[in-house]
């Protein structure tokens, strides 16, 4: 069912104030995965800046980490999404710093370009940390569309790799689906009613996915279904800041023509302010 595996994974390095911990949180997922870790710096290189990677990296190659580093300039996008590209990276990790002027400044010219451009999935940081700190609780979207069977397929196997101990789906349930005008007690008893019928198809569908998960991605793992009425992405962005999720997955928007008309209505409230750290499966 699993048709997607980090075999390589890619992080975009700059040499900032959080270059250690962005860097060791790829080295462990690259060992957590069994994957190939790439760093891309864009700029010229120096033996400078290689000691200082390769200072960083020591103890993770100790534990047999498969690394490589490459240097190139130009122009930061298109230089990460080529180099990604030609290493076959499956994983690309970006950083971005969690306050809001940061946030929107980093991800408007660089992040969420290679968002929307990048054929790879994307872990986006905000709380990258030096020592490990446990992913107890993942939060991954249920949204009726054909990605999301792949997409909890893939939750259920990040959170055996990271030992998880909860995992909850979460099927966002839009306004426009219920479709009752509430003026009085018979419309609200109504409006109740639908809901309900919504929440327990959606429930139902999800349990069907849950029970294709190979069942050793799934043991000593608390799984929980949550309805919530609202807009897609802006909810589930809130509801994972609100249980204090430590990742939360998210399909990516389907390529179409109509792509950036789409786009803003749900992974664009995700990146207009990050709950957490946030993982987009391609």
């Amino acid at each position: 069912m699993i048709k997607t595996n980090f075999h390589t994974i890619g992080i975009g390095v700059a040499f900032s104030p959080n270059l250690k911990a962005n860097i060791c949180e790829a080295a462990r997922l690259s060992l957590f995965f069994e994957s190939k870790l790439v760093l891309i710096h864009v700029g010229e290189t120096s033996s400078e800046k290689e000691q200082k990677l390769q200072d960083i990296l020591n103890p993770f190659i100790k534990q047999n980490l498969n690394y490589e580093i490459v240097f190139k300039t130009g122009e930061p996008v298109d230089v990460i999404l080529s180099i990604s590209e030609d290493k076959q990276v499956k994983l690309l990790i970006l950083g971005a710093l969690q306050k809001e002027n940061f946030v929107q400044y980093y991800l408007g010219t660089i992040a969420r370009k290679i968002t929307r451009q990048a054929q790879c999935s994307i872990l986006l940081l905000i709380k990258p940390s030096v020592e490990r700190v446990p992913c107890k609780h993942i939060v991954v979207n249920g949204l009726n569309d054909p990605k999301t069977k792949q997409t909890i397929s893939i939750a259920y196997y990040v959170s055996h790799k990271l030992q998880s101990k909860k995992i909850t789906i979460v099927e966002e349930i839009t306004k426009q689906e219920v479709a009752v005008i509430v003026h009085d007690d018979k419309s609200l008893r109504k409006s109740a009613i639908v809901k309900e019928r919504i929440k327990r198809r959606e429930d139902s569908r999800v349990k069907q996915i849950i029970s294709e998960v190979p069942e050793h991605f799934k043991l000593g793992l608390q799984t929980k279904t949550q309805s919530i009425f609202g807009k897609r992405g802006y909810s589930i962005g809130h509801y994972a800041q609100f249980v204090r999720a430590d990742l939360l997955i998210m399909n990516a928007p389907l390529k179409t023509r109509f792509f950036d008309r789409l786009f803003p209505h749900d992974i664009e409230y995700i990146l207009s302010e990050l709950p957490t750290d946030v993982l987009i499966i391609r």
